[in-house]
C-alpha cells in the first residue's frame, strides 16, 4: 500500500511538472532583417513588432533578430519558405515572378508623398482583389514607403530629356530600371542595399529610386549633388512581411488572431511612418547637405509617363493571367491613395 501511495504521489508530481512546463512553453520566432544593422527596420520596426507580439500573446510567442542577415535581399521569401528563418520582410520588386497583386502600388506615377495613405490603400486593395496571393507563407503585413527620387552625382542636375539620356545611372531593378533604359540612359540595376557600392565607386553619375531615408541609410549623401522634383512621384516601393507556415501552425488560433490584429498597424504603419519622418528630416537638411532641388522639365515627366505605359500594361497582362482584375485593382488603389492622402 505504501508503495502504491508513493507511486501515485510520484505520478501526480510528474503530471503537475509536465503541466507547468506546457504552460510556460514558448514559440520562438527568428526574424531576419536584411537592411544594415543600424537601419530603423532592424532597430525599431521589427523589435517593436516582436514586443507587441509578446505582449498580445502574454509571452507565449517571443522572438529574436539575428545580428546579421542570413540571406541576401532577393532570397527573403525563399529563406522563410525553407525555414532558414521564421519571418522576414521581402521587397516585392524582387519577387515579381512569384506575385502580381503586391506590385499594384509599385506601378509608376501611382503614389504620393504620404506613406500611411499608400500603405492603407495597398492593404485595402490586397484584401479586396488578391487576399490569398501569398500561398506558401502566412502574410502578416504589407507597406509602401516614401517615393524614390532622381538624383545627380555631378554639379549638373538631371532636368531635361537630353540630360536624362546622357546619364549612366543606378536604378532600382524593375520598372524604374526598365523606364530609364527605355528612354536611353545607361543603367546599372542592383537592390537598394547594394547602391552604395555602385554610387560611391563612381560607376554611375546619377541614381533613380532612393528616397531621403535611403540616401542617408546607404550613405550616398556625400556623392549626391541635386534632386529632380516631379509633379507626381515617379515610383514607390512595397514590402511584404511574411512568416513560415509551419512556424505559424505552432501558434494557437487565439494567438494567431491576436498577432494578425496588431501586425498591419504595428509593423506596416510604423514602418511607413518612420520612412516618411526620416525622409522628411533628410529633405529638410538639403541646404546644409549641399543638395539642390530642381523641377523636372514637363517634357521629361511626360517622357517618363510614356515609358511607364508599356511597363504597367505588361504588369496588367500578367496579373490578369493570374486571375487578378488588374484594371480594377490599380484604379481602386489610385483612388484610395488620393482620398487618404493628407
Amino acid at each position: 500500500m505504501r508503495f502504491r501511495t508513493l507511486t501515485l504521489a510520484a505520478l501526480t508530481t510528474a503530471a503537475l511538472t509536465a503541466s507547468g512546463s506546457l504552460a510556460t512553453a514558448k514559440t520562438r520566432i527568428i526574424v531576419n532583417c536584411f537592411w544594415p544593422p543600424q537601419h530603423f527596420v532592424c532597430q525599431k520596426v521589427l523589435p517593436g513588432w516582436l514586443e507587441a507580439v509578446e505582449e498580445v500573446t502574454e509571452g507565449r510567442v517571443v522572438g529574436n533578430i539575428p545580428p546579421k542577415s542570413v540571406a541576401p535581399p532577393p532570397e527573403q521569401l525563399a529563406s522563410v519558405e525553407k525555414g532558414i528563418v521564421d519571418a522576414s520582410v521581402q521587397f516585392n520588386g524582387l519577387i515579381g515572378n512569384r506575385v502580381n497583386g503586391a506590385l499594384t502600388a509599385m506601378q509608376p506615377f501611382s503614389g504620393t508623398m504620404d506613406g500611411a495613405a499608400m500603405t492603407q490603400a495597398a492593404w485595402e486593395t490586397r484584401q479586396k482583389y488578391y487576399p490569398d496571393e501569398f500561398d506558401t507563407v502566412e502574410l502578416l503585413s504589407q507597406w509602401v514607403i516614401t517615393p524614390g527620387q532622381l538624383f545627380s552625382n555631378t554639379d549638373e542636375p538631371v532636368a531635361t530629356v537630353d540630360e536624362f539620356k546622357s546619364r549612366k545611372m543606378w536604378a532600382l531593378p524593375g520598372p524604374l530600371a526598365n523606364m530609364a533604359k527605355g528612354i536611353g540612359a545607361a543603367v546599372v540595376a542592383t537592390p537598394a542595399v547594394k547602391s552604395n557600392e555602385v554610387i560611391a565607386n563612381g560607376v554611375v553619375d546619377s541614381h533613380l529610386g532612393l528616397g531621403g531615408d535611403a540616401i542617408q541609410s546607404f550613405q550616398v549623401i556625400p556623392y549626391t549633388k541635386s534632386m529632380t522634383r516631379f509633379s507626381t512621384p515617379v515610383y514607390t516601393t512595397t514590402f511584404s512581411f511574411v512568416i513560415n507556415k509551419d512556424k505559424w501552425a505552432e501558434i494557437s488560433p487565439e494567438d494567431q488572431e491576436a498577432i494578425r490584429a496588431i501586425s498591419q498597424d504595428k509593423i506596416g504603419m510604423v514602418a511607413t511612418g518612420l520612412w516618411d519622418s526620416v525622409s522628411a528630416d533628410v529633405y529638410s537638411r538639403f541646404d546644409e547637405l549641399g543638395i539642390t532641388v530642381v523641377d523636372a522639365d514637363p517634357a521629361l515627366e511626360a517622357t517618363l509617363v510614356e515609358a511607364a505605359g508599356p511597363i504597367t500594361q505588361a504588369w496588367k497582362d500578367k496579373a490578369k493571367a493570374a486571375g487578378i482584375d488588374a484594371d480594377a485593382a490599380l484604379d481602386y488603389y489610385r483612388t484610395r491613395v488620393k482620398e487618404l492622402s493628407k
